[in-house]
């Protein structure tokens, strides 16, 4: 199944992945401190889903959002919370990989978890350039991905709410993960690429990025005071998120 096809049928249960502690007190936290101050930027938000990012950096002051998703499902559903909560979010259903290189350049871009579903190098390195085209020169791109040398015999991060496997197939770009999200009503599984930390430096540099920093994730104080300090033990030995920025 492609990921755009695993992804409509999704749809509005998506948004229940952000509620499941390692989204709430780790994910959205790590990679919205990474970003920093939008005040004023123009920004494109790639593998934008049901626009959680894409609302959030217009709540903190992007004076414009573009969000850009290759699932119709998934933008019908973020163009639903925008008509219902109003905040002048613009929303796309488009493949990455196709977007015109003529089109409109930004201060900004941010994706989680876009790369991985490059099955190639080539188609990796391809993603990483139609971003680049997107930014005005000096623009950033922030990134959130599994972990590239994450252990899967260690700590597993399913009492923070999801679930990461290995599936024993290759992609080009590394091993094949099936990523489970525990929601309560139902689990949600997908497939993806676990991509080599080799292949985003190379690429991303390729391209014509630079500045390319890896940064870790954090725990929020907000997710030590919800379960303690002790609760996230786990995740701190083997965190299943990392982080990347780089400019253009």
């Amino acid at each position: 199944m492609s990921a755009q096809q695993t992804y409509d049928e999704i749809g509005e249960s998506f948004e229940g992945f952000k509620a499941l502690p390692l989204a709430q007190y780790v994910e959205a936290p790590s990679f919205l401190g990474m970003v920093g101050d939008v005040t004023g930027k123009k920004v494109i938000d790639l593998a934008c889903g049901t626009g959680f990012y894409s609302r959030e950096l217009k709540r903190r002051g992007a004076a414009d959002v573009l969000g850009v998703d290759i699932s119709g499902e998934m933008i019908r559903v973020a163009e639903g919370i925008e008509q219902a909560q109003p905040l002048g979010v613009r929303y796309e259903a488009v493949d990455v990989g196709d977007m015109s290189p003529a089109g409109e350049r930004f201060d900004l871009a941010t994706a989680v978890m876009l790369l991985n579903y490059a099955e190639t190098v080539a188609v990796f390195e391809h993603l990483c350039r139609k971003v680049h085209e997107s930014l005005k020169s000096g623009g950033e791109f922030f990134m959130l991905h599994q972990t590239p040398d994450y252990d899967f015999s260690g700590p597993s991060p399913r009492p923070y709410g999801f679930l990461t496997e290995l599936t024993g197939e290759e992609t080009g770009i590394g091993p094949r993960v099936k990523i489970t999200a525990l929601l309560e009503e139902a689990p949600i599984s997908f497939t993806a690429g676990l991509a080599r930390r080799e292949v985003f430096e190379t690429c991303l540099a390729k391209v014509g990025f630079s500045e390319i920093t890896w940064v870790p994730t954090t725990v929020s104080q907000a997710g030590i005071a919800a379960y303690g300090d002790a609760f996230w033990a786990d995740y701190r030995a083997n965190p299943a998120f990392e982080m990347l920025r780089c400019r253009a």
